[in-house]
């Protein structure tokens, strides 16, 4: 597999650290990386905004100019796939790490051992984005990627699946939707599955999705599925110095 990889840091030794960490991270793990070195955050986004293929960023926080959480949360409104790892040597900015959904967060010294657990997540999340499936609508066969399906319905064995920005209809049952979608949906009604990702909130009775779309929850269903929402955000944010996040 091969990864645009980018490292911005206002310190050349911290970049070349950087890299010879990466570089024999890839080698262990038989991955062909490109490396792209940026003095200033401001130097990733001119040349971000001509090539906007970068899957991994190693983001000092610290930094002269624009502060790294900015250039996040820029980042982050316009790609929601690129993993950013966030680096500096203060826990001060931990809770504005959660906003802009960064993978992690490293203190310095970056150990290598812990890089290298952060990088293989980054892969394992890349690779789940790409996921998809194929179903056939009227006599058309489609691939939808699973990470844009907000919820399906199911009635009859009449599906349809509700993307972030289409319905597609087909034929299957709410049992074979669930096999092929995989743990990331929760059956949170006899006759809907929602993409875990996608929910903003839970009610009493309904799943509240982030661009305000809403299902229905049964009863029996409600700590299920508000377990598995609780779950799917808890994976660990930040382990230096004994201290666990997120």
């Amino acid at each position: 597999m091969d990864y645009k990889i980018a490292i911005c840091d206002d310190e050349q030794n911290q970049i070349k650290y950087l890299s010879d960490l990466v570089k024999s991270w890839a080698g262990r793990c038989g991955y062909t990386v490109r490396i792209v070195p940026f003095l200033s955050e401001e130097a990733f986004w001119f040349q971000y905004e001509e090539e906007k293929d970068y899957e991994i960023l190693l983001l000092d926080i610290e930094m002269e100019q624009m502060n790294g959480i900015e250039l996040a949360t820029k980042l982050r409104a316009d790609d929601e796939t690129i993993q950013i790892i966030l680096i500096t040597g203060y826990p001060d900015y931990i809770a504005q790490g959660y906003e802009v959904a960064a993978l992690h967060y490293l203190m310095k010294p970056v150990c290598a051992e812990k890089l290298s657990e952060v990088l293989n997540r980054a892969v394992r999340k890349l690779h789940k984005k790409e996921r998809s499936i194929l179903v056939w609508c009227d006599k058309d066969c489609r691939r939808i990627l699973i990470h844009t399906i907000v919820y399906v319905e199911v009635f009859s064995h009449k599906v349809t699946i509700y993307t972030t920005d289409h319905e597609y209809n087909t034929k299957r049952s709410i049992t074979e939707m669930e096999e092929l979608l995989g743990g990331d949906f929760i059956r949170c009604h006899r006759s809907y599955l929602a993409g875990l990702k996608h929910i903003a909130r839970m009610t009493k009775n309904a799943v509240v999705f982030e661009d305000g779309r809403s299902i229905p929850l049964s009863r029996g269903a409600y700590h299920m599925a508000n377990q598995a929402f609780i779950q799917y955000y808890k994976e660990p944010y930040i382990e230096e110095t004994g201290r666990t996040n997120r």
